[in-house]
């Protein structure tokens, strides 16, 4: 397939444009490089690969990228409720107003596969398994941008829509504020943490299967699309506290403090159900362990840094 991924240089997307030309897909990413980063310079002599430095909410641009692709993956977004928070009305820009143009622009025949977060179930108990009939109470701009674009595009054909558990792993476009990857960036760095609201849980997912995952949608989108499924690790139901224990199994120096210094913007707190994904078919296949063991050799790569003389 000639697949357009928008945001293709980002943490998820830099990942996923290299699995998708691994299984044989031209891709054609789309990036504006809004954190800095480099392009993807790695994947520039592969033959079915191009990149196109620009913005998602260009029309032009993306009305003449889209006319030979036959899927979307519509990646671009400013991610996190801290983000866009800070920059509200490009969050809802980037997060909303740009999957509209693109439902608008986009052949019903090409296939949408849409990431959105399970930070869209809001505030739960902690106890009661969130499923894809759960109702959506998104408490963040971030949220709640996300869920609107779901819903656009559910409204239309072709589409599937995948509710990513919180993410993992280390990528050329590395994110440090995502919570597995701080914990350990922090048990690496300091060797210490303070932690608030130790016993709320959610849901985990390394990089690298969500990339697997969205590939799968491509491969079976014909019996997939018109739903939602969440993507996440069966296991990797944790609180905070036992994320941090975990990560201290790797890392014994790493000392644990708990404290009421703060609260989750997202209010995070519950356990999800993956069975649906399952059943048709793909399940996440990289443990916590494994991406513990990853981020920590990957950690060592980053030296002082240019604001640390130790």
């Amino acid at each position: 397939m000639r697949v357009l991924v928008t945001g293709g240089a980002g943490y998820i997307g830099s990942i996923l444009c290299e699995t998708l030309l691994a299984a044989g897909h031209e891709v054609v990413c789309v990036d504006r490089l809004f954190f800095g980063q480099n392009g993807p310079f790695h994947l520039a002599a592969h033959p079915r690969f191009d990149f196109i430095r620009g913005d998602a909410r260009d029309e032009a641009l993306l009305r003449n990228a889209l006319a030979k692709a036959d899927a979307i993956i519509p990646l671009a977004a400013l991610v996190g409720a801290g983000a866009c928070d800070a920059d509200p009305e490009t969050a809802r820009s980037v997060n909303l107003d740009a999957v509209r143009l693109l439902l608008r622009l986009r052949s019903p025949r090409q296939l949408v596969v849409f990431p959105t977060t399970n930070s869209g179930y809001g505030a739960k108990s902690g106890e009661l398994h969130c499923t894809e009939e759960t109702p959506l109470e998104p408490i963040s701009l971030y949220g709640r941008t996300k869920a609107d674009a779901e819903t656009a595009l559910l409204d239309e054909p072709n589409v599937v829509s995948l509710r990513l558990a919180t993410v993992f792993g280390m990528s050329p476009r590395m994110r440090l504020d995502l919570l597995v990857n701080h914990f350990v960036y922090t048990a690496v760095s300091d060797g210490y943490i303070v932690i608030f609201e130790k016993d709320f849980k959610r849901n985990f997912i390394h990089v690298r299967d969500v990339a697997d995952a969205m590939g799968y949608c491509l491969e079976n989108g014909e019996r997939m699309a018109g739903r939602v499924y969440n993507a996440g690790l069966d296991e990797a139901n944790l609180s905070k506290e036992e994320l941090a224990l975990k990560i201290k199994e790797h890392i014994p120096r790493f000392y644990i403090h708990f404290s009421a210094i703060g609260t989750d913007p997202d209010q995070r707190n519950y356990i999800v159900s993956n069975q649906r994904l399952r059943e048709a078919g793909f399940v996440a296949r990289r443990g916590l362990d494994d991406g513990i063991r990853e981020l920590v050799k990957g950690f060592r790569m980053l030296g002082r840094g240019p604001f640390k003389n130790a």
